[in-house]
């Protein structure tokens, strides 16, 4: 009896970018430029910048040769599925965020799911992780910790989601990550100094990689003694209280 070998698909591989204008390769390793000089289908949030990125990592890549979707929340869901047609034909698609990992805070997130559910191999490529790197140079409780992404903007709700986060923080001995609009940044410091216990440690990560990057991690009495300007800096904010 003679077996056909099944079709192979290709893969979705989720393409980490940088998290501003540092030099590509200083922060990003050359596997990625492998990639990306052999894949000419992606899957973005925002194509302009993701073009951006491919030119600078390989400028000898021909523009024309890229077949570019993007996904964001303009996007209509139901076109979702077909984005990956590429990977059940045997051509393997690259996916970009427009700064960071894909899939993390993140629209791409999507676009993973579907491949699973269509049986599309799934290759992540190593890359910087603002939430990662930020949980790193804190020095709060790297075995325990929740990303919780944007907080509430209404005053009333983001009051009690900041008190609920520092509660959890203190009974479960959890670091509590979240995020904020970069120019609500300003806002949301000053929300969190008013509002957090006086010994609870905050860290304020912002420009990560940059050549303006700034981590500290102090107690909230020690910040309220400090003038620091994050007004469209992104920053990623951590608390936890002991």
């Amino acid at each position: 009896m003679e077996f056909k070998p099944l079709d192979p698909k290709g893969k979705l591989y989720l393409i980490p970018t940088r998290l501003g204008d540092d030099v590509p390769l200083e922060v990003l390793p050359i596997s990625i430029k492998k990639v990306l000089e052999q894949v000419n289908h992606y899957i973005v949030e925002n194509e302009k910048p993701a073009r951006r990125f491919i030119k600078k990592v390989s400028p000898s890549k021909s523009q024309r040769s890229l077949v570019i979707h993007s996904v964001n929340k303009y996007t209509d869901a139901s076109e979702i599925p077909s984005y990956l047609n590429p990977c059940l034909n045997g051509e393997s698609i690259g996916l970009l965020s427009d700064a960071g990992c894909p899939g993390i805070a993140d629209p791409g997130a999507e676009v993973v799911k579907i491949a699973h559910e269509k049986g599309i191999p799934v290759t992540p490529l190593v890359g910087p992780s603002s939430i990662l790197l930020a949980m790193m140079s804190s020095g709060m409780n790297g075995q325990n910790f929740t990303f919780n992404g944007y907080l509430p903007i209404d005053k009333s709700e983001r009051k009690s989601t900041i008190k609920h986060l520092e509660k959890i923080s203190l009974e479960k001995k959890q670091a509590q990550i979240f995020i904020e609009t970069p120019y609500r940044n300003d806002k949301m410091f000053a929300d969190l100094i008013s509002i957090l216990h006086p010994n609870t440690r905050l860290c304020i990560a912002c420009d990560i990689t940059l050549t303006s990057e700034f981590i500290s991690t102090k107690t909230v009495e020690e910040w309220k003694k400090e003038e620091i300007d994050l007004h469209k800096r992104p920053t990623i904010y951590i608390i936890q209280k002991e």
